[in-house]
């Protein structure tokens, strides 16, 4: 017989146990709940030290979350997109007109060398910049081409040195042969122009795929990204450079959710680095 001393000291530890795990359980679904009402959609809770069912249900969880938080930047992008038709719509009807009366206006014989010249001139290329800064806002509600055409990592990464020898680009992955859609070359280009207006040195590209998922991180040592405009980073026109036009990242997001994949600044950059964006492909 099972000494009772034995069945005691055992069914203690069994006791102890549920209840450390069943309050590790707690404190998970609590820090799901926290991250839920904060629309924070990227937690990704560790499947350590669970049972079967409840590794699985873990899983499925973060997986869940991600879907999530792909949807919600989908139409982020989506309103962003009629957002911008409809008031470049309406911002171009209303200076077209102008520029067009303008240009008329300082062609006739009564104007030329007058006083109102100079106030008539002002007033056209007002409104022909206009015009020019409203129609490259326009592409952001244009459909974008489908993209059939592919490249490599290595090749790409190539391509980004000659672009931008002042910096240092450096890869790191498995598989130099990695492919990847060509238009993904215009976020490489994005990221990286964007890390040299912040005076970056070195750029690092890492690449990685599992599991018919690829995740890249580029990151830079440029001047870090405040903490009060990392929110905003992606939205349409904001920028934070005198003479930028607030499209790129904005852009860049929307070819990868063309993608089903996804665009994000890492709340924790990689070492050595003052900003890391991370891209996720799927196939």
């Amino acid at each position: 017989m099972i000494p009772l001393v034995l069945i005691v000291i055992v069914a203690v530890v069994v006791v102890f146990w549920a209840v450390r795990h069943q309050r590790s359980l707690r404190q998970r679904a609590e820090l799901m709940r926290e991250a839920i009402n904060n629309r924070d959609f990227t937690f990704r809770l560790p499947t350590d030290g669970l049972l079967p069912g409840e590794r699985a249900m873990q899983k499925t969880l973060n997986q869940l979350g991600e879907v999530i938080h792909q949807q919600i930047n989908q139409k982020e992008v989506e309103s962003w997109e009629k957002l911008t038709r409809v008031l470049t719509h309406e911002i171009m009807n209303s200076t077209a007109p102008i520029a067009s009366i303008s240009q008329t206006l300082l062609r006739r014989d009564d104007v030329k060398g007058t006083p109102l010249e100079e106030g008539i001139s002002a007033i056209h290329h007002t409104a022909t910049r206009l015009n020019t800064f409203v129609d490259n806002y326009r592409k952001l509600s244009l459909p974008m081409p489908n993209d059939t055409e592919t490249t490599t990592i290595e090749s790409l990464v190539a391509d980004l040195r000659q672009l931008y020898p002042q910096v240092e680009i450096a890869l790191t992955t498995t598989d130099p042969s990695l492919t990847l859609r060509a238009s993904l070359s215009q976020v490489f280009i994005n990221l990286t122009k964007n890390a040299v207006e912040a005076h970056a040195h070195r750029v690092s590209i890492t690449a990685q795929s599992e599991n018919g998922q690829t995740a890249i991180l580029v990151s830079n040592d440029g001047d870090p990204i405040p903490a009060e405009v990392r929110s905003s980073i992606f939205i349409p026109f904001f920028t934070t450079k005198r003479s930028g036009n607030g499209i790129g990242l904005s852009l860049s997001r929307r070819i990868l959710i063309q993608q089903g994949g996804s665009l994000e600044l890492l709340d924790q950059p990689e070492t050595g680095f003052h900003a890391t964006f991370e891209m996720k492909l799927i196939g």
